[in-house]
Protein backbone atom coordinates (compact mmCIF):
# COMPACT_ATOMS: atom_id res chain seq x y z
CA UNK A 1 0.00 0.00 0.00
CA UNK A 2 1.22 3.36 -0.43
CA UNK A 3 0.82 5.92 2.32
CA UNK A 4 0.68 9.68 1.73
CA UNK A 5 0.55 11.88 5.06
CA UNK A 6 -1.30 14.48 4.98
CA UNK A 7 -0.96 18.25 6.65
CA UNK A 8 -2.23 17.35 10.03
CA UNK A 9 -0.28 14.76 12.06
CA UNK A 10 -1.43 11.49 12.23
CA UNK A 11 -4.00 11.37 9.62
CA UNK A 12 -3.10 9.51 6.19
CA UNK A 13 -4.80 8.75 2.74
CA UNK A 14 -3.91 5.31 2.16
CA UNK A 15 -3.42 3.99 -1.52
CA UNK A 16 -3.41 0.07 -1.90
CA UNK A 17 -1.74 -2.44 -4.67
CA UNK A 18 -4.21 -2.83 -7.53
CA UNK A 19 -3.69 -6.16 -9.13
CA UNK A 20 -5.64 -5.96 -12.68
CA UNK A 21 -6.34 -8.52 -15.53
CA UNK A 22 -9.17 -9.44 -18.07
CA UNK A 23 -11.20 -10.82 -14.84
CA UNK A 24 -11.06 -7.71 -13.58
CA UNK A 25 -8.62 -6.33 -10.36
CA UNK A 26 -7.72 -7.39 -6.39
CA UNK A 27 -6.70 -5.39 -3.78
CA UNK A 28 -5.88 -6.25 -0.43
CA UNK A 29 -8.04 -3.87 1.35
CA UNK A 30 -6.78 -4.11 5.29
CA UNK A 31 -3.98 -5.95 7.04
CA UNK A 32 -3.41 -5.78 10.13
CA UNK A 33 0.17 -6.01 10.34
CA UNK A 34 1.02 -3.63 7.66
CA UNK A 35 -1.34 -1.48 9.04
CA UNK A 36 0.61 -1.51 12.66
CA UNK A 37 3.63 -0.66 10.80
CA UNK A 38 2.67 1.96 8.36
CA UNK A 39 -0.31 3.38 9.49
CA UNK A 40 -0.95 3.04 13.15
CA UNK A 41 -1.46 0.25 15.50
CA UNK A 42 -5.13 0.23 15.98
CA UNK A 43 -7.46 -2.37 16.81
CA UNK A 44 -10.87 -2.18 14.72
CA UNK A 45 -13.49 -3.87 16.71
CA UNK A 46 -16.43 -2.61 14.46
CA UNK A 47 -17.21 -2.28 10.47
CA UNK A 48 -20.08 -0.30 9.69
CA UNK A 49 -21.43 0.51 6.13
CA UNK A 50 -23.74 3.22 4.96
CA UNK A 51 -25.73 3.72 1.77
CA UNK A 52 -26.54 7.46 0.50
CA UNK A 53 -28.09 9.45 -2.54
CA UNK A 54 -26.30 12.64 -4.01
CA UNK A 55 -26.38 15.32 -1.81
CA UNK A 56 -26.54 13.86 1.55
CA UNK A 57 -23.91 14.99 3.71
CA UNK A 58 -23.38 12.61 7.51
CA UNK A 59 -21.11 14.59 10.00
CA UNK A 60 -19.31 16.21 11.11
CA UNK A 61 -19.48 13.26 14.19
CA UNK A 62 -17.19 12.24 16.97
CA UNK A 63 -17.39 9.92 19.93
CA UNK A 64 -16.82 11.49 23.65
CA UNK A 65 -14.25 9.93 25.54
CA UNK A 66 -13.65 7.66 26.95
CA UNK A 67 -15.29 6.12 23.97
CA UNK A 68 -13.50 7.84 21.60
CA UNK A 69 -12.90 6.47 18.15
CA UNK A 70 -10.07 6.44 15.34
CA UNK A 71 -11.49 5.22 11.86
CA UNK A 72 -10.31 3.61 8.42
CA UNK A 73 -12.96 4.82 6.04
CA UNK A 74 -13.70 4.15 2.36
CA UNK A 75 -16.40 4.16 -0.90
CA UNK A 76 -16.79 1.08 -2.29
CA UNK A 77 -19.19 2.80 -4.90
CA UNK A 78 -19.72 6.03 -6.01
CA UNK A 79 -17.82 9.21 -5.06
CA UNK A 80 -17.58 11.24 -1.68
CA UNK A 81 -15.52 13.59 0.04
CA UNK A 82 -14.46 13.02 2.87
CA UNK A 83 -13.35 15.22 5.81
CA UNK A 84 -11.72 15.02 9.47
CA UNK A 85 -11.57 17.97 11.14
CA UNK A 86 -8.75 17.87 13.92
CA UNK A 87 -10.54 18.84 17.44
CA UNK A 88 -7.07 18.00 20.10
CA UNK A 89 -6.96 21.43 21.68
CA UNK A 90 -3.55 21.02 22.44
CA UNK A 91 -2.57 20.23 18.68
CA UNK A 92 -1.34 22.71 16.48
CA UNK A 93 -3.58 22.09 14.02
CA UNK A 94 -6.64 22.57 15.77
CA UNK A 95 -9.71 23.55 14.02
CA UNK A 96 -7.99 22.35 10.79
CA UNK A 97 -9.57 19.36 8.53
CA UNK A 98 -7.95 17.59 5.30
CA UNK A 99 -10.57 16.21 2.75
CA UNK A 100 -9.63 13.98 0.32
CA UNK A 101 -12.43 12.35 -2.08
CA UNK A 102 -12.87 8.53 -2.08
CA UNK A 103 -14.30 6.50 -4.43
CA UNK A 104 -14.85 3.27 -6.04
CA UNK A 105 -12.54 3.82 -9.09
CA UNK A 106 -9.48 5.51 -6.72
CA UNK A 107 -9.99 2.77 -4.08
CA UNK A 108 -8.26 5.15 -1.40
CA UNK A 109 -8.97 4.58 2.30
CA UNK A 110 -8.96 7.66 4.29
CA UNK A 111 -7.36 7.44 8.39
CA UNK A 112 -8.60 9.47 10.60
CA UNK A 113 -7.47 9.02 14.16
CA UNK A 114 -9.00 9.79 17.74
CA UNK A 115 -10.09 13.13 18.72
CA UNK A 116 -11.35 14.25 15.25
CA UNK A 117 -14.66 14.85 13.74
CA UNK A 118 -15.55 13.21 10.27
CA UNK A 119 -17.93 13.45 7.49
CA UNK A 120 -18.56 13.16 4.32
CA UNK A 121 -20.85 14.73 1.29
CA UNK A 122 -22.37 12.41 -1.03
CA UNK A 123 -20.63 13.43 -4.70
CA UNK A 124 -22.30 10.64 -7.10
CA UNK A 125 -25.64 9.50 -7.58
CA UNK A 126 -25.24 6.71 -5.03
CA UNK A 127 -22.63 5.85 -2.51
CA UNK A 128 -21.35 2.83 -0.33
CA UNK A 129 -19.06 3.94 2.60
CA UNK A 130 -17.54 1.69 4.91
CA UNK A 131 -15.47 1.99 7.61
CA UNK A 132 -14.12 0.65 10.58
CA UNK A 133 -13.64 1.91 14.06
CA UNK A 134 -11.01 1.09 17.43
CA UNK A 135 -14.50 1.94 19.12
CA UNK A 136 -17.99 0.20 20.29
CA UNK A 137 -20.95 3.32 19.18
CA UNK A 138 -21.90 4.67 22.67
CA UNK A 139 -25.00 6.53 22.05
CA UNK A 140 -24.86 8.49 24.97
CA UNK A 141 -21.28 9.92 24.25
CA UNK A 142 -21.95 10.94 20.39
CA UNK A 143 -20.90 14.80 19.69
CA UNK A 144 -20.88 16.93 16.01
CA UNK A 145 -19.78 19.96 14.84
CA UNK A 146 -22.32 21.97 12.46
CA UNK A 147 -21.53 20.32 8.44
CA UNK A 148 -22.53 23.67 7.20
CA UNK A 149 -20.69 25.82 9.33
CA UNK A 150 -19.17 28.20 6.74
CA UNK A 151 -16.26 29.17 8.76
CA UNK A 152 -14.05 25.87 8.71
CA UNK A 153 -13.38 26.46 5.35
CA UNK A 154 -14.46 23.70 3.82
CA UNK A 155 -15.61 22.77 -0.25
CA UNK A 156 -17.96 20.32 0.55
CA UNK A 157 -18.50 20.78 -3.08
CA UNK A 158 -22.85 20.52 -2.35
CA UNK A 159 -24.27 23.19 -1.68
CA UNK A 160 -26.00 24.46 1.64
CA UNK A 161 -29.26 24.73 -0.39
CA UNK A 162 -29.09 21.59 -1.66
CA UNK A 163 -27.78 19.29 1.18
CA UNK A 164 -29.57 16.50 2.48
CA UNK A 165 -29.04 16.71 6.02
CA UNK A 166 -30.19 14.39 8.90
CA UNK A 167 -32.23 15.85 11.58
CA UNK A 168 -29.63 15.39 14.30
CA UNK A 169 -27.16 16.26 12.09
CA UNK A 170 -29.10 20.25 11.72
CA UNK A 171 -28.98 20.36 15.56
CA UNK A 172 -25.03 20.38 16.05
CA UNK A 173 -23.12 23.76 17.23
CA UNK A 174 -20.89 26.07 15.21
CA UNK A 175 -17.45 25.17 15.94
CA UNK A 176 -17.60 28.43 17.81
CA UNK A 177 -19.88 27.20 20.27
CA UNK A 178 -17.70 23.71 20.65
CA UNK A 179 -15.69 23.09 24.12
CA UNK A 180 -13.44 20.07 22.72
CA UNK A 181 -13.07 17.62 25.38
CA UNK A 182 -9.73 16.33 23.65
Amino acid sequence: MNITKTAIEGVVIIEPKLFNDSRGYFFESYNKKAFDEEVAKVDFVQDNESCSTRGVMRGLHFQLPPYTQAKLVRCVEGRVLDVALDLRKESPTYGQHVSVELSAENHRQFFIPEGFAHGFAVLSERAVFQYKCNNFYAPGHEGGISILDDTLGIDWQIKPEEAILSDKDTKHPLFADFKSPF
